[in-house]
């Protein structure tokens, strides 16, 4: 394989130029990241063409219920599966595979692990002991063997192997590039994989990953996996000589990391702010400059800080599009993720009895104490139906005279007045409102109905009730709302264990709605240490132009991101918005994705600036330009010091199978990815990736996809990194913990384990934007290595075991992939 042909990037170790803690400082300096720009090649003809029949064939068959545009029908994989059982396979694997053990294997590398009887308790552990902390599991060991006539022992061809291999490579280049300019989460495992494809190296898992380990002190046991470089280390990017030091780095002790993370003294909001380093920016065909001065914007001389440019990406685009329309790729991709769903099949039914006995071993430990977030809720709905009722009834009779809106006759009307006016209009008292009554709950008719859902926000059927309540920006200054938030925040402390991070909304209508949040935030204290924001920016353009808010896209894009640049140069001029930001993990984007798009994003669309028809931009246009935007503020922020933001948008609901390859290059995490199920080559990718998707199973049987029909139990099974959460429990769910509910009802629905659960509940942490510093406290102080050794049980309740398999397998993955680049070559023993 000619390595050139990745174009990956080299990762580079950014050193921050600016002190912002000296009041001398007021010019920045910032360092380079060099991206080469996309030449233009005789193979983008191709690509163009197949993208371009995809998009085509996706946009004639937008209204029509029949088979997804990337499904071939020489590979009716769909249908395939949901006619095979699981017991045929098992059976027709055992009958047909001579290769298949279950025996332990006996060399140096795999040989057994042993357990300790017990985990001493964090706050009991006042010395190091040598501890034999080697699990002992049943591990599934396949010998590969090359086959006869030109065919792997697999069965594939080898040609079919060595061309696959070469596909997922350059997906998981594509998405390593984008990460890396981003400044976003991307594992460690797999940017050595891709040097050891560059460097013509066998991969392998690191030396105390997960195969035979020496007797370890339980310092070295307290470390997890993780996907991210922490923050407060001077390198922000993977790489090889990274691995290396970071694999050999002083393993952290328990000492300074209790498992509960210290609490917030004072005021969240007060903190230091930097002077001024007098930058300018304005916005070029949509994404935001960045210049040293005035001088330097008059001379068109910006920052070079990189971005994938409009043209590279609609190149990378297209190559995605290609290889999930590949057919021998998408039967590639098929075989391994079943071959990923039985293999899981097979530990569980060797292992569970070891996994169970594993968590039994550790003190005061269980599912209900162990750190979980709500990865994806949107705040205007994070109580439940009862609570709100609840709280219009209390302001109701506290507050009846306080003065909350203004009529259109321009008249001030009080509370009581409001509540009048409503309740005359319906027949109704006081007395007579229930939570049926109240009518915010999703029921049968919401179903493929995103307008009726909508319409569940406005309590009682009444916008008015939903702006007085539920809205930050009002005539009262969302006092209502912040004060319903802080309920539920502090049921949240209460139950001490479970987090959330709450979507909060910027609509991109005009400059001030950032400042008005920040106030909103700051004057009424709304924070939590077990609350992180996002912000949601929802898909209106073509609303904003029909009532003549905004005149082209590019002012949208404006409104949203000049003010976060205009508070990143001066924090003292915004002195709300600084505080409030850091407190923000980062975007989303929000809108029915069922909606059909009747444009497409490629070459020939106009530039923001020139979008001034009525249409609205598709999907991947939004989160491209968000992306752009995003990139440059993450590296303005950086060499400021300050925190920067990822993009973890709503991708994969419903709609077009081109939002999660948006997705999958873009975001860092996702929040549904049903469509996932659909798309083989994709769903793999993600996988490989470990790309987190954050999954409300009670929002979907409501909105999309019937409860036995979520593939989140299969995307578990075969190793995605999914993560539980509630979307919306005001329309959802009925209790004051939800996403208790959310667990239970998994639970008992398709069988979860505890095990399960709580490795769910640690991918949620791992997923979630709480600082580095307090997962520290959660997982465990070098939470951020590979392997099992880092695996705190005695914090995630998560079995050694378990990790093991999962790291186990993934590293298998990859050596498959990693080894079928010289598929040609015959091997007489590896292990798969």
């Amino acid at each position: 394989m000619d390595t050139r042909s990745l174009d990956r990037p080299v990762a580079i170790a950014v050193k921050r130029n600016l002190t912002t803690d000296s009041p001398e400082s007021h010019t920045l300096c910032p360092s380079d990241i060099k991206m080469s720009k996309h030449v233009t090649k005789t193979v983008d003809d191709e690509f163009r063409k197949v993208a371009d029949s995809i998009l085509h064939r996706s946009q004639s068959n937008s209204l029509k219920v029949a088979s997804a545009p990337f499904e071939i029908p020489e590979y009716p994989i769909e249908e395939k599966e949901q006619k095979t059982y699981l017991e045929r396979q098992l059976r027709s694997s055992f009958s047909s595979s001579p290769w298949m053990h279950y025996n332990e294997p006996e060399d140096e590398a795999n040989r057994c692990w042993k357990r300790a009887e017990s985990v001493p308790d964090i706050d009991e552990t006042k010395s190091t002991p040598d501890i034999d902390l080697s699990p002992m599991f049943e591990r599934i060991s396949i010998v590969n063997k090359c086959g006869v006539q030109g065919k792997h022992f697999s069965g594939i061809p080898l040609k079919d192997l060595e061309e696959a291999s070469k596909s997922l490579v350059k997906a998981l280049t594509v998405r390593e590039k984008y990460m890396m300019l981003s400044q976003q989460g991307f594992p460690k495992i797999i940017n050595r994989c891709l040097q050891s494809v560059i460097d013509k190296n066998d991969f392998h898992m690191i030396s105390d990953g997960c195969a035979a380990c020496e007797k370890k002190t339980i310092k070295g046991y307290l470390k997890i996996c993780s996907s991210k470089f922490a923050p407060d280390e001077e390198t922000h990017y993977c790489s090889a000589s990274d691995i290396t030091s970071n694999d050999h780095q002083c393993m952290k002790g328990i000492e300074d990391h209790p498992i509960h993370a210290p609490r917030t003294d004072g005021d969240p909001f007060d903190c230091i702010l930097p002077n001024s380093v007098n930058c300018a920016f304005k916005m070029v065909n949509g994404v935001m400059k960045v210049y040293l001065d005035k001088a330097s914007m008059d001379q068109d001389k910006p920052f070079d800080w990189t971005y994938p440019d409009c043209a590279t990406f609609l190149n990378d685009q297209n190559i995605m599009y290609t290889l999930i329309s590949d057919g021998p790729l998408k039967s590639f991709c098929y075989q391994r993720l079943s071959y990923l769903s039985y293999k899981y099949q097979l530990h569980v039914l060797l292992n569970e009895l070891k996994e169970s006995a594993a968590q039994k071993e550790v003190p005061h430990r269980d599912f209900y104490n162990i750190r979980k977030v709500d990865t994806h809720i949107h705040a205007s709905s994070c109580m439940n139906q009862k609570h709100l009722l609840r709280f219009i009834k209390k302001q109701m009779k506290v507050n009846p005279d306080e003065i909350v809106s203004c009529g259109k006759d321009g008249k001030m009307m009080k509370l009581k007045e409001v509540i009048q006016l409503v309740f005359d209009s319906l027949g109704i008292n006081t007395y007579d409102l229930n939570v049926d009554m109240l009518d915010v709950h999703a029921d049968r008719n919401t179903f493929h109905r995103f307008d009726k859902f909508n319409a569940k926000y406005n309590p009682i059927g009444q916008s008015e009730l939903r702006e007085i309540f539920i809205k930050t920006d009002n005539h009262i200054g969302g006092k209502y709302f912040a004060n319903v938030i802080k309920e539920v925040m502090s049921d949240l402390e209460e139950s001490k264990y479970q987090n959330a991070e709450y979507r909060l909304s910027i609509y991109g209508r005009s400059k001030q709605e950032w400042e008005k949040l920040a106030k909103w935030a700051v004057v009424n204290q709304v924070h939590s240490d077990n609350v992180r924001w996002l912000i949601q920016i929802p898909r209106l353009y073509d609303v904003y132009r029909s009532n003549k808010l905004v005149s082209n896209f590019q002012q949208i894009l404006e409104n949203i991101f000049e003010p976060l640049f205009a508070a990143t140069n001066d924090p003292k001029s915004y002195p709300q918005l600084h505080a409030f930001l850091q407190y923000v993990s980062g975007f989303d984007s929000v809108d029915d994705e069922s909606k059909s798009e009747h444009v497409v994003f490629d070459a020939d669309s106009p530039f923001p600036r020139n979008w001034t028809n009525d249409e609205n931009p598709p999907y991947n246009y939004y989160l491209y330009y968000m992306f752009a935007n995003m990139t440059v503020l993450n590296q303005f922020r950086r060499e400021r010091g300050f925190n920067t933001f990822v993009l973890r948008p709503h991708c994969g609901e419903a709609g077009n199978v081109t939002h999660l390859v948006a997705g999958y290059m873009l975001s860092e995490s996702i929040a549904h990815g049903l469509v996932l199920r659909k798309v083989p080559v994709l769903q793999y990718l993600y996988y490989l990736a470990q790309i987190g998707i954050a999954m409300s199973p009670l929002s979907n049987n409501s909105l999309f996809l019937n409860y036995h029909r979520n593939p989140l139990p299969e995307y578990f099974a075969r190793g995605l990194n999914v993560s539980v959460s509630t979307d919306d429990p005001l329309q959802f769910h009925f209790t004051k913990e939800p996403l208790m509910e959310e667990y239970s009802i998994a639970a008992q629905v398709w069988k979860l384990s505890t095990c399960d659960m709580c490795e769910i509940a640690r991918n949620s942490v791992l997923q979630s934007g709480f600082p580095h510093e307090v997962k520290q406290h959660w997982l465990g102080p070098n939470y951020t290595r590979e392997g099992v050794p880092g695996n705190d049980v005695s914090r995630t309740n998560v079995p050694d075991i378990r990790v093991a398999y999962r790291y186990e397998t993934l590293v298998e993955e990859l050596q498959y992939i990693c080894r079928g680049l010289q598929a040609g070559i015959p091997e007489s023993n590896s292990n798969e």
